[in-house]
């Protein structure tokens, strides 16, 4: 019988008292020494968990090198955010093994996911069933992975999907809007998705301020994800001043 592993409990057992926020870092965009800067950094400050990943490249040995600069500067779970079958590290502590649901190209729904399989098993990574869509505008993640974004004012188009993924068998629900884009994830498909399904709902891209994680933590997101507003920061003063102002609107927010 599965049971549900180490990283996945401190998840669940978090979400019982507050909702949560992790912090996603691209080894394309950072250095392995700014990595483990930032991974510091995000733990003195209340982060729960680092996600690395990208959509290009983030993969073999700059994957490696980034992925333990984190483990050596902080005591945070290391969470794989993988672009594709590449993105698999063997010194992380999980990886959300999803399936890209509304991705025109099957590679992407259960094709990475065989291809990377067996080293998931061989490096003895958590894996964590994770349902991941991609919602408009999409940006990199939905021109990499061939999606079909779902539109932002076709909040039940997100929410069968959602649902859909839930009765496969995911244990989680991410809405993705893409790292860069200009808006998060509307709040009304935030609501829509969350009152549809039973799992713990993840939603990223967009969310650069406490007024953005406030709004989003409030539409039901049990999980804020930021990454591009803490990388593109410019200095770690001012990436710190980022995230303790997410962080205030994300912990705001009773669960």
């Amino acid at each position: 019988m599965l049971r549900i592993g180490k990283v996945e409990s401190y998840i669940h057992e978090k979400l019982e008292k507050e909702k949560l926020h992790f912090v996603l870092l691209d080894p394309d965009d950072v250095s392995p020494n700014v990595a483990g800067k930032l991974a510091k950094m995000s733990e003195e400050v209340g982060v729960d968990a680092i996600m690395v990943g990208g959509s290009t490249g983030a993969e073999g040995e700059i994957l490696d090198k980034v992925v333990r600069s984190i483990k050596e500067s902080s005591s945070l779970p290391v969470i794989l955010f993988p672009g594709s079958h590449g993105g698999i590290s063997k010194y992380a502590d999980a990886i959300f093994f999803m399936s890209l649901l509304n991705s025109r190209n099957p590679f992407f729904i259960t094709g990475a996911q065989a291809l990377g399989a067996f080293a998931v098993k061989r490096y003895g990574i958590e894996p964590i069933p994770m349902a991941y869509l991609i919602i408009e505008p999409g940006e990199t993640a939905g021109w990499v992975s061939d999606a079909k974004p779902i539109p932002r004012h076709k909040p039940k188009i997100a929410a069968a999907y959602a649902l859909a993924g839930q009765y496969m068998g995911m244990r989680l629900v991410y809405l993705e809007a893409g790292s860069g884009a200009q808006k998060h994830v509307p709040n009304e498909m935030i609501k829509v998705v969350k009152a549809a399904i039973e799992v713990p709902l993840i939603v990223g891209g967009g969310i650069r301020s406490y007024e953005d994680a406030k709004e989003v933590a409030m539409a039901g997101a049990d999980i804020i994800v930021t990454g591009t507003a803490i990388e593109k920061a410019g200095s770690l003063q001012e990436a710190r001043k980022r995230l303790e102002n997410i962080i205030k609107g994300v912990k705001e927010v009773n669960p």
